[in-house]
């Protein structure tokens, strides 16, 4: 960028948002457009979505915004009264920012008159402006020697300066220049250039076709409340310390919490157990897959822009699902999910000993997991469910698998433009007004889900 000594450029000393003009602000908001474009921000969500909140706030004049701990909620979601001495991600985005900014502007040399800066040590951005020198008056000019004719009191008429000028009393005086006149048809050019291309901008991407992620994620995106983003956690329990005690090989085997949570007693398959020996652990529960799952989806949320809170057990309630749209992570461990989805056209059932996924109208067709010979997963399904209006009021997505990789393999899924394109493609062209479920197979190994595919899909 070019230096703030440089003089064909003038320092922003504007101290509030009310001191820009019309025109000002519409030309750094055009100069906004055009770096967000660029190949340079394009790469960055995150830094597009950074450099847009705090020009954004600097125009609305809200200062109190561009704080480091404000940014960091607002921004990265971080809880409101985090350590920002220990978590450095503004200070981190910010030098990433600036970089990128000297990157564009080493780049693109022609500048639309205004330029876009975040110095060191502030997240308030300052605007330069390009003052050149034919914006002001000319300097002094002699007069020019008459033409015989004028010296004669004959004047041409095609020569009206000249006449002008033996006209003037003051023959001394310096002549203001007419350049100003033509900068102000060019801020007037300028001004309705930036305007209509910031309508344009504005109606190209009202009337472009939405992708399918952002049709199936509409109704949560389009809510100003954040999405909730609700994970179970089941009750947990372990052997008790004395259960440990007994069955320890020596007097120092599983004396240390680490030991007995990372270690079997050493039991038989014949020992007899009675409950006493068993202790509930209420800070343990947490599904792999449905943290795999709860993950992808904020991150994909937080790509977009849309504020999303996690919520884990008991920490939400049927009222919060009244007032948020939410996303639902999990099957057989979340009775939200089981309630919502028992009486729809996929399903989660057990028959004997095993839990499926069962379709309730012809042709009843059923999913269950695979196993190998020693046990392990080898094949899981989820049932992604969209409901519009669901028994809560809002709108709400069910990831859930039958196991854990199900869930996981699911929350990839609805966080994948091209998985979700194929699944739509041969659905009713008005799906994203409807409820729609998708079943969804993942090959399992070495304990990962493989690329899911859907298997059903059911539109009403």
């Amino acid at each position: 960028m070019g230096s703030t000594t440089d003089p064909t450029w003038r320092e922003d000393v504007h101290s509030d948002a009310g001191a820009l003009s019309d025109f000002e602000r519409m030309a750094v908001l055009h100069e906004l457009e055009a770096i967000l474009s660029s190949p340079i921000f394009q790469t960055s969500k995150r830094c597009q979505q950074f450099l847009s909140y705090v020009v954004q706030h600097r125009l609305e004049g809200n200062h109190d915004r561009l704080k480091e701990r404000t940014i960091g909620v607002d921004i990265f979601h971080r809880p409101a009264g985090y350590a920002t001495g220990d978590d450095p991600v503004v200070r981190v985005q910010a030098g990433e920012v600036r970089r990128r900014l000297e990157k564009y502007y080493s780049a693109n040399t022609a500048h639309s008159g205004v330029c876009i800066e975040i110095h060191v040590g502030s997240y308030t951005p300052e605007f330069r402006w390009e003052t050149a020198a034919s914006y002001e008056q000319e300097p002094p000019q002699t007069h020019p020697a008459l033409p015989e004719e004028a010296a004669n009191g004959t004047v041409h008429e095609q020569e009206p300066r000249l006449a002008e000028w033996s006209a003037s009393p003051e023959t001394n005086r310096p002549r203001r220049t007419r350049k100003p006149l033509v900068w102000v048809l060019s801020a007037i050019g300028l001004a309705v250039f930036a305007a209509l291309v910031t309508i344009g901008s504005v109606i190209s991407r009202s009337q472009a076709p939405k992708s399918t992620l952002e049709q199936f994620w509409s109704p949560a995106l389009s809510s100003s409340q954040p999405v909730l983003i609700c994970l179970a956690k089941p009750a947990v329990y372990l052997p008790s310390v004395k259960l440990y005690q007994r069955h320890s090989k020596t007097p120092k085997q599983f004396t240390s919490q680490f030991e007995r949570l990372s270690q079997r007693p050493d039991l038989q398959p014949n020992d007899k157990m009675v409950w006493g020996d068993m202790v509930e652990y209420p800070d343990y529960g947490l599904a792999a897959g449905d943290v795999y799952a709860a993950t992808g989806i904020s991150a994909l949320f937080g790509q977009i822009g849309k504020k999303n809170q996690v919520r884990i057990g008991g920490n939400y309630s049927f009222e919060d699902l009244r007032n948020s749209p939410a996303v639902v992570i999990g099957a057989f461990n979340n009775r939200w999910t089981m309630q919502m989805t028992s009486n729809l056209h996929f399903a989660f059932a057990e028959e004997g000993d095993q839990s499926i996924i069962r379709e309730e109208a012809p042709p009843a067709r059923r999913w269950r997991s695979e196993t190998d010979p020693n046990g392990r997963t080898i094949e899981d399904y989820a049932v992604i469910t969209r409901l519009l209006d669901s028994k809560t009021g809002q709108f709400v997505v069910v990831v859930a698998g039958i196991k854990s990789y199900g869930t996981q393999a699911a929350g990839e899924f609805v966080s994948n433009p091209e998985y979700l394109r194929k699944a739509l493609q041969a659905a009713p062209h008005d799906w994203p007004a409807k409820n729609v479920q998708i079943v969804i197979q993942a090959t399992i190994t070495d304990l990962l889900p493989g690329p899911p595919q859907a298997v059903a899909v059911y539109v009403w």
